[in-house]
């Protein structure tokens, strides 16, 4: 049988029919699957920047706020909510992911969250609208462990921080998207009709998923020996070793072993930063420079674009040091240092020259750009040390106690902005910084795999 070459000679992945078998081969088939995933989060994002873009104010009647009659307190109290439902759904869908798998993980995370999304153009007031952001905040946390977990799955350790960047990235793409694309959606047909629009993408998602997510590189149909023998020989020998009969550890198992505390004190410090401008920059450009939805859409976007390139240059650069080193620990921790610093510059940049909205958003540009360099290798942690029937529930974990740090912080800056200024917020996740980058120093002396 010929060979259909479907991509010319360039590199990149082809799709052609095996010359001794029958069945269908892909190579770069990982790519594949870390695609649809980049997919899926940005999908995420669009769903989750919806409320706070289309909040408005109590005098924009056709806004969220003003059709429903809803406050700023009402506004952080949906946040919390989301929050709670959130931080939970990353330590439940994190064992989840590791009892049935990536594959079926996804396709209940990511329907729930679809359908959660579309049903907020059925509410009428705040209780509606309270339930449907739960459901969405437990569904739509199953996005990083089983990201995490998928990456363990699908890459060898060298190329997993490069995954994790591109899979961080659809995070960053997905809020660049979305202030212009659902600001225009809103001015067109209003915020009903857009979140209808928005919790269809991830239903939709599904098809593909289960098509081309046929099983893992060890029984994928489509996976050649090349790529399978890449991947699994790139693996810990844990994971090399790993069956499915292989059970994962407990949390108390995992939690016993020291460079645990690294991943989880690290984001408990670290996950405030991405979150306060998640979810509190739409109504900072409001109340600090006035914006309408229309303008907060003109605007939010561009510092995530620095997240992206955040994302994507914190993989390369701990891949190249890795590579150069033969070194997981320096390629981890050198990379974390230099986004800890980009961040702490940044914020301090925030206080003493963000005094209009042009400065203010171009520092947030970097504050994000180093956030992200430095966040996906945190993320990898879990697989650095853990094989991958652990990996979920640890990531997991530290994702939920990341959360309940967003949480707190949530809480104290509606009462912190009215009684003093956004200042102080500023400050405090700036002093965030070090704190988190301290963590993983101290708790983790040496990132390797703690079960070989």
């Amino acid at each position: 049988m010929n060979v259909l070459n479907l991509v010319n000679q360039t590199g990149k992945p082809k799709i052609y029919k095996s010359l001794d078998s029958n069945s269908m081969k892909i190579k770069g088939l990982r790519w594949f699957i870390i695609g649809l995933i980049f997919i899926a989060t940005v999908i995420n994002y669009i769903d989750r920047s919806a409320l706070a873009i289309m909040w408005g104010s109590n005098d924009q009647p056709n806004s969220i706020s003003g059709s429903l009659d809803l406050t700023k307190s009402d506004y952080g109290l949906i946040l919390n909510i989301f929050m709670v439902f959130y931080a939970l759904g990353q330590l439940f869908s994190g064992k989840l992911f590791d009892k049935v798998g990536t594959r079926i993980g996804y396709v209940i995370s990511i329907g729930v969250w679809g359908l959660s999304s579309f049903l907020h153009s059925t509410v009428r007031g705040l209780v509606g609208l309270t339930f449907f952001r739960s459901t969405l905040g437990l569904s739509e946390a199953g996005n990083w462990p089983g990201g995490v977990k998928s990456n363990a799955e699908w890459f060898p350790i060298k190329e997993r921080a490069i995954a994790q960047g591109l899979f961080n990235a659809g995070a960053s793409i997905g809020s660049v998207i979305a202030p212009p694309f659902i600001a225009t959606l809103f001015v067109a047909y209003g915020w009903r009709t857009t979140f209808m629009v928005v919790g269809s993408f991830g239903l939709i998602w599904i098809i593909p998923w289960l098509l081309i997510n046929k099983a893992g590189p060890k029984k994928h149909p489509w996976i050649t020996a090349e790529e399978q023998k890449y991947i699994l020989e790139g693996q810990s020998k844990a994971d090399q070793a790993a069956t499915e009969e292989t059970k994962g550890l407990t949390l108390k198992q995992i939690l016993s072993h020291k460079e645990s505390w690294a991943i989880v004190v690290g984001r408990f410090f670290l996950e405030p930063i991405w979150w306060l401008f998640v979810g509190w920059m739409p109504l900072y450009l409001a109340d600090v420079y006035g914006f309408n939805v229309k303008e907060v859409g003109m605007f939010a976007w561009v510092p995530y674009v620095g997240a992206a390139l955040g994302s994507i240059a914190g993989g390369f650069v701990s891949g190249r040091i890795i590579a150069k080193t033969n070194s997981i620990d320096k390629g981890r921790k050198l990379t974390i240092l230099i986004g800890g610093v980009i961040m702490f510059l940044g914020l301090v940049a925030t206080v003493m020259f963000g005094d209009s909205p042009e400065r203010f958003v171009a520092i947030v540009f970097f504050v994000l750009f180093g956030f992200q360099f430095a966040i996906g290798n945190v993320q990898t942690l879990p697989s650095d040390l853990f094989s991958g029937k652990s990996v979920g529930s640890l990531a997991g974990l530290a994702g939920m106690i990341g959360v309940f740090s967003v949480i707190l912080m949530n809480f104290l800056v509606p009462i912190i902005q009215e009684n003093f200024s956004y200042t102080p917020i500023f400050v405090a996740i700036a002093a965030f910084v070090p704190l988190g980058l301290g963590a993983i120093y101290y708790f983790a002396r040496e990132i390797k795999s703690v079960e070989d």
